[in-house]
C-alpha cells in the first residue's frame, strides 16, 4: 500500500510536527493560562451535554 520511503516520510513529519508543536504550546503557555482561563467548563460542559442525548437515545431506543 504504501512504499518503504512513504512510511519514513510520515514518521519523521510525526516526530517533527510534533515537536514544533510541543515547543509552540509551551512557548505560549503564559498567553493560554491568561485568556482561555475558563475553557476547560466549557469543554465539561460540552462533553456532558454530548453524554446527556446519548443517554436520551439509548433509554429511548
Amino acid at each position: 500500500m504504501f512504499s518503504k520511503g512513504q512510511i519514513i516520510f510520515g514518521i519523521i513529519f510525526f516526530i517533527v510536527f510534533s515537536i514544533i508543536i510541543a515547543y509552540t504550546y509551551r512557548k505560549d503557555l503564559k498567553l493560554h493560562k491568561r485568556f482561555y482561563a475558563g475553557s476547560v467548563w466549557i469543554l465539561i460542559a460540552f462533553i456532558s451535554f454530548i453524554l446527556f442525548i446519548s443517554a436520551i437515545k439509548f433509554f429511548f431506543k
